[in-house]
């Protein structure tokens, strides 16, 4: 009688997952193959860079020179791929279809689309498990676009899914909003691509609530106001949990990542023009309808503001760890990033994202070989520096193959730009007031801000 036999791989001749095919996932599968490694990418949608094409229509804050990875470009070369000029500015279009998706074809069936990771553990061990834990190899449970299920067997994760699924809620505390859920049809949580008509429609002639102070709170208070010069009745209502201070629009000329500073004096133009007004220190608890239908946010403090049409909330974004919930990850209780890099992102401190270059020594678990990369890794911060991300999955890569010394090693230099002043206390409605301290902040080490924002600045130097 003839006895079927299977062979098990051992856990080094399994692939190391990486989960997403955006920037730093592509990156991180680029290392691998450049290491001998076998990497296979896990990509919920339908192409490479599928949540960056979702802000196709937004320019990055960085020259190309900057946003393109070293071995990346080496996997390329061969395949007759040309260089974008390094001193151009790419949109989010640009980018994933001049480099991620030609990226993802080189690296051809390491990279599966339509597959959605739905949990990480360890084969036959649940958290609670000690007992020969670090032995096992991790499942992957995925869903596919069809609906079926499964199982995939891997050496090491790389979680570079990022944050673009799960927005920050309007409600001051973390939460949303009363009535956020049910104004849903009303609510967007993503900056207005206007050239799209049904888009431009929905805010022309509107009066729209934008909440938030970042870069995506000045790129949608641009827009708005530049539609305001062309539809009358537009109109945007800045909704701000500080006041009015030194920061609030950034660096403008001072600040050395031009794109950037430009972008924080259109939003300041749009409302010393009157195209838009502030509501300060506005911490927003409830939302409702008015007889009209129209929407009426209300304060923490009881303040209401006038009504409006359609409110854009850019509140930051947060990391899915739901899946990641059979895994002992390390993590810092505020900011939702590993323990180690916590406190040089920490926004309470660092008023624009200070970080020297890390790697696999920061980004450790007390899981083994399981790491959160990219704009993961940084939880609920809000700055990531897309060169600093390479150098991410570099580190890991070189300790995954056994080369402790080049994990350890730093290889990327990043020049002191931007402008310097921490931020006090982060969600303080008084923090960055003219006259009040700057104690505790550092100069921003960002020429790879991958913020985005609108506007083409003059050109930088670099190429691939």
């Amino acid at each position: 009688m003839a006895v079927s036999t299977h062979t098990v791989p051992t856990t080094d001749q399994l692939p190391v997952v990486v989960v997403g095919a955006g920037p730093i996932g592509l990156a991180a599968a680029a290392h691998l193959v450049e290491r001998g490694l076998e990497p296979l990418v896990l990509e919920a949608g339908p192409s490479a860079g599928t949540a960056v094409r979702a802000w196709a229509h937004v320019r990055l804050f960085s020259p190309w020179a900057e946003v393109t990875d070293p071995a990346a470009e080496k996997l390329l070369a061969p395949t007759g791929w040309i260089c974008p000029d390094g001193t151009g500015y790419p949109t989010g279009g640009d980018w994933a279809e001049r480099y991620l998706q030609p990226l993802a074809d080189v690296l051809g069936d390491k990279v599966r689309y339509g597959a959605t990771v739905t949990g990480v553990a360890r084969a036959g061990r649940d958290r609670i498990v000690d007992s020969g834990r670090d032995e096992q190899p991790f499942t992957v449970h995925v869903q596919l676009a069809d609906g079926r299920e499964e199982r995939i067997t891997a050496r090491a994760v790389i979680d570079a899914s990022g944050t673009w699924s799960t927005p920050g809620p309007m409600g001051a505390d973390g939460l949303p909003a009363l009535g956020e859920k049910t104004a849903a049809d009303r609510i967007s949580y993503r900056v207005p691509d206007l050239g799209d008509p049904a888009v431009r429609a929905r805010y022309a002639g509107k009066r729209t609530a934008v909440i938030g102070s970042g870069a995506s709170a000045f790129t949608a208070l641009a827009y708005l106001a530049g539609l305001a010069q062309e539809e009358d009745g537009t109109h945007a209502v800045w909704v701000l949990r500080r006041g009015i201070g030194d920061n609030t629009y950034g660096g403008g000329e001072s600040d050395q990542l031009p794109a950037r500073g430009a972008l924080g004096l259109r939003a300041k133009a749009a409302v010393e023009a009157g195209h838009a007004s502030t509501a300060t220190g506005f911490r927003t608890r409830s939302v409702e309808r008015d007889a009209d239908g129209r929407l009426v946010l209300a304060a923490e403090d009881g303040r209401r503001l006038d009504p409006v049409d359609e409110v854009i909330v850019l509140t930051g974004f947060r990391p899915d760890l739901s899946f990641l919930s059979e895994l002992r990850l390390g993590l810092d209780e505020r900011l939702q990033a590993p323990t180690a890099l916590a406190p040089l992102i920490d926004p309470n401190v660092h008023s624009c994202g200070t970080v020297y270059p890390h790697g696999v020594n920061e980004l450790s678990h007390p899981e083994k070989d399981i790491y959160l990369v990219g704009m993961k890794s940084y939880g609920r911060a809000p700055t990531f520096l897309a060169m600093t991300g390479y150098e991410q999955v570099r580190s890991i890569t070189a300790s995954l193959a056994g080369d402790q010394e080049a994990a350890e090693r730093v290889e990327l230099t990043l020049p002191e730009t931007g402008v310097c002043g921490g931020a006090g206390l982060f969600d303080d409605p008084d923090a960055g007031q003219i006259g009040q301290s700057t104690e505790g902040g550092g100069c921003c080490a960002a020429p790879a801000t991958l913020q985005i924002g609108a506007g083409a600045p003059a050109a930088a130097s670099g190429g691939c």
